[in-house]
């Protein structure tokens, strides 16, 4: 899977918990000498206290208001904010089984070597065991992301959008 015509400048990367959104923003900011926006790095502050959603729309609509940027997910409250600025959507639609097993992995790395997540959190066993876990965030959301991912496929005033089924489509699509 090739661009055709002008880089897009502005691309949103969305996907289902665990399905390796931040690692490909990173990957393709870098491909397209775009600025990268970490939306967990904007919407937690340290010890897990999470923006107010409407300080976050304030905070994102004035991010999405540049004109270059890369997106590594678009929270629920604010998403509408970015798809109005959009050129590119990337959704990552891998299957429940390879995201999950995918996020159990990345979490029980993080819970031993104690890696900070965003803004200086920490992923603990406690928090994986809560009614609040990443965990538990996969399951809930994840009908709903795939659902709007479908939806935008078939709305033909959606943004323009790449759907990848594999990470080695992403690996492809980021080929030289």
């Amino acid at each position: 899977m090739t661009l055709s015509g002008p880089t897009p400048q502005r691309i949103l990367v969305y996907g289902v918990t665990g399905s390796g959104k931040s690692s490909g923003a990173t990957r393709i900011s870098e491909k397209f000498g775009l600025p990268l926006v970490l939306a967990d790095e904007v919407a937690w502050q340290p010890g897990w206290q999470q923006v107010e959603p409407e300080r976050q729309r304030e905070i994102f609509t004035a991010l999405a208001a540049d004109e270059q940027w890369v997106f590594d997910t678009a929270y629920g409250i604010w998403i509408d904010v970015v798809l109005h600025r959009v050129d590119l959507i990337v959704a990552l639609d891998y299957p429940r089984w390879f995201s999950l097993q995918r996020l159990l992995r990345r979490t029980a790395r993080r819970m031993v070597t104690r890696e900070p997540v965003c803004n200086g959190n920490f992923e603990s066993l406690r928090m994986v065991l809560s009614k609040d876990s990443i965990i538990v965030w996969h399951f809930r959301s994840f009908p709903r992301k795939r659902r709007r991912i479908r939806a935008w496929a078939t709305d033909p005033t959606a943004p323009p959008m790449h759907r990848l089924r594999r990470p080695r489509d992403l690996e492809r699509w980021l080929e030289p």
